[in-house]
C-alpha cells in the first residue's frame, strides 16, 4: 500500500513516503541522512501526547537518540516568540550543521521548524513527519517555510526543502473529524486546480476516505503530493505556475485575518470557502459554466464541510474591509491582486486582471446570505 513520490529538484531531490506504519520505521528511514545517531525534534503538545513515544521507539529501533521540544498547539505558535524559543533550544541542544532537525506535527510545526532549520547555522537539513492531512498533502512538501507577522500570514520565511518527508497515514486516525475535513479542503483543491478526473474520484471516494478507508487515504495523499511535486519542480520559488497552488487562498487569507487566525476558521476550511468563491467569481466573469460553482459546493457540503461565508460563526467585517485585507496578501504584485481563477474544474490559471467591483459584489452577495 505504501507509495513514494520523488521530488527531483536538482541537488536537493528528496522522497515523500506515504503509507501506514511509518513512525515505527522512522529510524531506518532517517538513519542514512545522519552523520551521528541523534536528532532534535520540534513538535507540539497535542502531537507529543499522542505520538511522541511511538516516534521515539521507531528512532531507538535504529539506535537513534532523540531530544524533543513541544510547543503550544495552534496557529498563534507560528510567530516570533515560539520561533525564537525553538531556535535557541536547537542551539542549546548543540545541533550542528551536519545534523538533522525533525518537524513532527501539522502545518504550523512544519513551517516553523523548517524555517528554524533554514536559519540555524545558515541552514541545516530537516525531515518532515507531517501528522495532519493538511500537512501531508500540502505544507510538508515543496520547501515553503515561515512564520506569521501581525501584518499577515507567512510574510517571514524562506524556501528550504526537506531532505525526506514521512507521511504516516495511520496517524490521521487520531485527528478530530473537523481537522481531518479541514485538510480535505486542500485535497479537493488539487482536483479543482489541475485534475478533473481526481475531483470526480473524490466525489465518489470522499465519504469512504473520511470514514477511514486506508487505501483511499493513501491514494488521495499520494495524488495530491504528486501534483504538488510536479508544480514545485517547474517553479520552486513561485514565479509562475506554483501560484496555482494558491487556488482559494486570496479569499482564505482575508477570512483568516478577519477571524483572527483562530479556531473560528481553520486554514483548510478557509481554503474550501475560498475555492467556492473563486469558482463563483470565475462563473460571474464568464470563464466557467454556472454548474461548476454548484458542483464544488455540492461536494464540499456532501463531505460536511464549510463552503460559504454563512458557515463561519460570529461577525465578519464588511465586503470593503475584506477586500482591503486581500490587499495585504503576499500574492499582491505591483499593488495588483492576483487571483487564481478557473475555466472549469481542473483548469485553473493565474491572473491579475480582475475588476475589484466584481470581487466586491461577490463578497457582498456572500455576506448577504449570512
Amino acid at each position: 500500500m505504501e507509495r513514494c513520490v520523488h521530488v527531483p529538484l536538482e541537488g536537493r531531490a528528496y522522497d515523500v513516503v506515504i503509507g501506514p506504519g511509518l513512525l515505527a520505521q522512522a529510524g531506518e528511514r532517517i538513519m542514512p541522512l545522519l552523520r551521528r545517531p541523534k536528532v532534535a525534534v520540534l513538535t507540539d503538545e497535542t502531537v507529543a501526547a499522542l505520538h511522541l513515544e511511538e516516534l521515539r521507539a521507531g528512532l531507538a529501533y535504529a539506535g537513534i537518540e532523540m531530544e524533543a521540544l513541544a510547543l503550544p498547539p495552534g496557529e498563534s505558535t507560528k510567530a516570533w516568540p515560539q520561533f525564537t524559543r525553538a531556535v535557541e533550544w536547537l542551539l542549546e541542544m548543540r545541533v550542528e550543521r551536519n545534523d538533522v532537525v525533525v518537524a513532527f506535527g501539522g502545518g504550523v510545526i512544519g513551517d516553523l521548524a523548517g524555517f528554524a532549520a533554514s536559519v540555524l547555522r545558515r541552514g541545516v537539513r530537516f525531515v518532515q513527519i507531517p501528522t495532519s492531512l493538511l500537512a501531508q498533502v500540502d505544507s510538508s512538501v515543496g520547501g515553503k517555510t515561515g512564520i506569521n507577522a501581525p501584518q499577515g500570514k507567512n510574510l517571514i520565511g524562506a524556501f528550504h526543502q526537506p531532505s525526506l518527508v514521512l507521511a504516516d497515514t495511520e496517524v490521521l486516525g487520531t485527528l478530530t473529524p473537523r481537522d481531518f475535513l479541514a485538510g480535505y479542503g486542500e485535497v479537493a483543491k488539487y482536483g479543482l486546480l489541475g485534475d478533473a478526473e481526481f475531483f470526480a474520484w473524490l466525489e465518489e471516494k470522499g465519504p469512504a476516505l473520511a470514514a477511514g478507508d486506508m487505501e483511499a487515504r493513501v491514494e488521495a495523499v499520494a495524488r495530491s503530493v504528486q501534483m504538488k511535486a510536479d508544480i514545485v519542480v517547474r517553479d520552486e520559488t513561485e514565479q509562475g505556475d506554483r501560484a496555482l497552488l494558491n487556488l482559494g487562498h486570496t479569499f482564505c487569507h482575508a477570512l483568516e485575518a478577519a477571524t483572527g487566525y483562530g479556531d473560528r476558521l481553520l486554514h483548510g476550511e478557509g481554503v474550501a470557502i475560498g475555492c467556492a468563491l473563486a469558482f463563483e467569481l470565475s462563473s460571474q466573469l464568464g470563464l466557467c459554466s454556472q454548474e461548476d460553482p454548484s458542483r464544488v459546493r455540492a461536494h464540499l457540503k456532501a463531505m460536511g464541510m464549510k463552503c460559504d461565508l454563512s458557515d463561519i460563526e460570529g461577525e465578519l467585517p464588511s465586503a470593503e474591509a475584506l477586500l482591503d485585507l486581500m490587499g495585504q496578501d503576499k500574492k499582491v504584485v505591483d499593488g495588483q491582486l492576483r487571483f487564481i481563477l478557473a475555466r472549469g474544474i481542473g483548469e485553473a490559471f493565474v491572473t491579475a486582471d480582475v475588476p475589484k467591483p466584481i470581487v466586491l459584489q461577490i463578497l457582498k452577495e456572500a455576506l448577504d446570505q449570512r
